[in-house]
């Protein structure tokens, strides 16, 4: 620990902290924890499988069950993942219509 080090006051425990550890404490707190059908954690780069058929809204198509979607990306939301499927765009699943692979 440097002695120039800046301190910041943590309300939530009521101690003073160094900077960097605050950060740190807050980045942690701020990751949202996304789960499939099945109660599974999913992270960024998972692939998942569709557990129902799904009409996708302005593509005209229907993603049919057991569909596999490669390489997903979680939204900030705890119930939406972005993914990656050819001839739509912009897919956006809900978590409790996917099962991690």
């Amino acid at each position: 620990m440097s002695a120039d080090e800046e301190y910041v006051f943590d309300e939530e425990s009521g101690d003073w902290m160094p900077a960097s550890e605050y950060a740190a404490k807050q980045a942690a707190a701020d990751q949202v924890e996304v789960r499939d059908a099945v109660g599974n954690i999913l992270q960024d780069g998972d692939q998942v499988t569709l557990i129902k058929d799904l009409t996708v809204k302005g593509a005209g198509q229907t993603l049919k069950q057991g569909t596999l979607i490669k390489s997903i990306r979680l939204t900030g939301d705890p119930q939406e993942i972005d993914c990656k499927y050819p001839g739509i765009k912009g897919l956006v699943l809900r978590a409790e219509f996917v099962k991690k692979r």
